[in-house]
């Protein structure tokens, strides 16, 4: 009698069921390898395995059995605390490299540059997003539905003090103003300084929602402030602000493969002002 003789060996389903499995892990592994999203669930696993080490080795069996009722629980809870992020990251496995390098990509940018440098030097505030790969239809219905070229003089003229659509954010698509006076979502991490104001913090919102880039002027201050994939990098001028545009909207997602921008939305951040200039030397490697 050999030491694997009392051992049942799976069938053949169950040897398929192995290997599915094990293709699972392995793939949620390389979705959080290396981002924030990496150490929480290597914290959270530690943690639970311990307790339940430490509860078995002891014979707490009543706290031994409470754990394991609730490490289900906990792993729901788990996927609800971080599901923005994985639901972005989800969203990223179906789509295609959103900006290319194209003329009107850049017609873009030189037409947000100039806008947002006028309302910044009027102290004019505004809230303005660029859509993405993910819709954001929900939030144009919210406000007025405009359809119209996008120009410096528009987008001046719907952020004007007292205008009706002055109050809420644009949406752009494709080089055109799609609605204006949208309601666009507030973050509700409450990481976020104090500090920011409403339109500071709907920026964030949107972006932590979808993959759109949304640009803030600050009307106390003029401050040119963008909001990205659920980050916020604030105090621009003119260079800066073209270079991430260009860098977002004209290069951004051609070099990156698909598994790495699923990485991407799934960093877990807890701070909520990304370093611009760290990220923008990442991308020149890249390219």
């Amino acid at each position: 009698m050999t030491m694997f003789s009392g051992i049942q060996w799976p069938g053949g389903l169950g040897y398929l069921e192995i290997l599915v499995l094990g293709i699972l892990f392995y793939y949620i592994m390389l979705f959080f390898r290396g981002t924030r999203g990496a150490q929480v669930l290597t914290g959270f696993v530690l943690a639970m395995v311990l307790l339940m080490f430490i509860t078995q080795f002891f014979r707490l069996d009543a706290l031994n059995w409470i754990l394991k009722q609730v490490s289900v629980y906990l792993s729901i809870a788990f996927i609800i605390i971080f599901q923005p992020e994985i639901r972005r990251a989800l969203a990223e496995l179906g789509r295609q490299p959103v900006f290319s390098a194209s003329r009107s990509e850049r017609s873009l940018v030189d037409k947000l540059v100039q806008a947002t440098l006028l309302l910044a030097e009027r102290k004019i505030g505004a809230l303005i997003a660029v859509e993405g790969e993910i819709g954001t239809r929900t939030i144009q219905e919210s406000g007025t539905r405009l359809d119209a070229r996008l120009s410096p003089e528009l987008l001046a003229s719907i952020f004007f003090p007292h205008t009706p659509l002055h109050d809420g954010g644009v949406v752009i698509q494709n080089d055109r103003i799609m609605a204006a006076g949208c309601f666009f979502p507030l973050t509700s991490r409450e990481e976020v300084s104090k500090a920011l104001g409403t339109r500071h913090r709907a920026a964030i919102g949107l972006t932590e929602e979808t993959d759109a880039l949304v640009l803030v002027v600050s009307e106390e201050t003029g401050t040119i402030s963008i909001a990205y994939r659920g980050r916020l990098s604030r105090s621009f001028d003119e260079e800066r602000l073209r270079r991430l545009l260009q860098r977002i909207l004209v290069r951004g997602k051609q070099s990156r493969s698909r598994i790495k921008r699923v990485r991407e939305q799934l960093k877990l951040s807890t701070q909520d002002v990304f370093d611009e200039e760290e990220w923008m030397k990442e991308g020149e490697h890249e390219g």
